[in-house]
């Protein structure tokens, strides 16, 4: 029996396959689409997602049942003496709350992390969670450690259409149609407990380049002194089809020369607040076993 597992949920942007290749768990995201119950990456493939999105069906995103989060701890639980568990930010979904009252049940047993996360820097969580338990780290101690340096991540993503943010209620019908007009770019920011408006560009080009100067702030203010892929992670994220974001991803490597560029599709739990087309950018500092 091995003594740590290490859980998250499909938020991570780590599939069913990849996780079996890297040796964790992951919990399905339900949705109910037009009142029927799917499962992210189980019954819900990110080509369906959007298909649907398309078609504007009524797209809603819930939490896990606590039943089906119970039965995924008791199964680790067979095989592992305990179990980490890393759900997306607690200020995006009342998941990690949720998670966190059911693990006093198992107390010793399970710790749920709420270090505020999503998409490919809740997948960094993920991979620094099994790196410490590889190094012999203690469950209780890699939960101190992933929540202590929850702020040490930025994401930044610009939309392609203000139809769903519209749609959302984060976005006036008025302001949707002047910025549709002028051809405006919301560039939206998650740092910690939500999504935040972070600011307004003309067109892609100038939303591309809002992002990256925030990129090279960060990394020039925040995380100053820290360079190279041992010290920051660079990732990109989209929503949509991989082949429209190869642009995107081209002029991160070229713009980050030296740091492998690790690219996933948004969660669609992001995905269906701002549809089709996004697209992000984020630096994470790295944590060492």
């Amino acid at each position: 029996m091995s003594a740590i597992a290490i859980a998250t949920d499909s938020n991570s942007g780590i599939t069913q396959a990849q996780a079996r290749e890297l040796g964790i768990y992951v919990l399905p995201m339900p949705f109910y689409i037009n009142d029927e119950l799917f499962l992210e990456d189980i019954t819900l493939s990110q080509e369906q997602f959007y298909q649907r999105l398309a078609e504007d069906a009524d797209v809603k995103t819930t939490q896990p049942a606590p039943g089906d989060v119970i039965e995924l701890w008791e199964q680790m639980l067979k095989d592992h003496d305990q179990v980490v568990y890393i759900p997306m930010s607690s200020g995006l979904s009342s998941s990690w709350e949720t998670a966190e009252m059911l693990s006093q049940d198992y107390e010793d047993k399970v710790f749920v992390v709420n270090n505020q996360r999503i998409s490919v820097t809740q997948r960094q969580s993920v991979l620094d969670a099994k790196a410490l338990a590889q190094a012999g780290v203690g469950a209780a101690e890699i939960k101190r450690r992933l929540e202590e340096t929850k702020f040490e991540s930025d994401i930044y993503i610009t939309v392609d259409t203000l139809k769903y943010l519209k749609k959302g209620g984060r976005c006036t019908p008025a302001a949707a149609a002047i910025g549709t007009v002028l051809g405006l770019k919301p560039v939206l920011r998650i740092q910690g407990e939500k999504l935040d408006s972070f600011a307004k560009a003309r067109g892609w080009k100038a939303a591309k380049k809002t992002m990256l100067d925030a990129i090279h702030k960060t990394m020039g203010t925040q995380f100053a002194g820290l360079s190279g892929p041992k010290e920051l992670h660079i990732a990109a994220a989209f929503t949509g089809k991989r082949e429209d974001a190869q642009e995107w991803l081209a002029e991160l490597e070229e713009e980050f020369p030296g740091y492998p560029i690790h690219a996933d599709p948004l969660s669609l739990s992001v995905a269906c607040h701002i549809g089709p087309g996004a697209l992000a950018v984020t630096v994470t500092k790295a944590l060492k076993p």
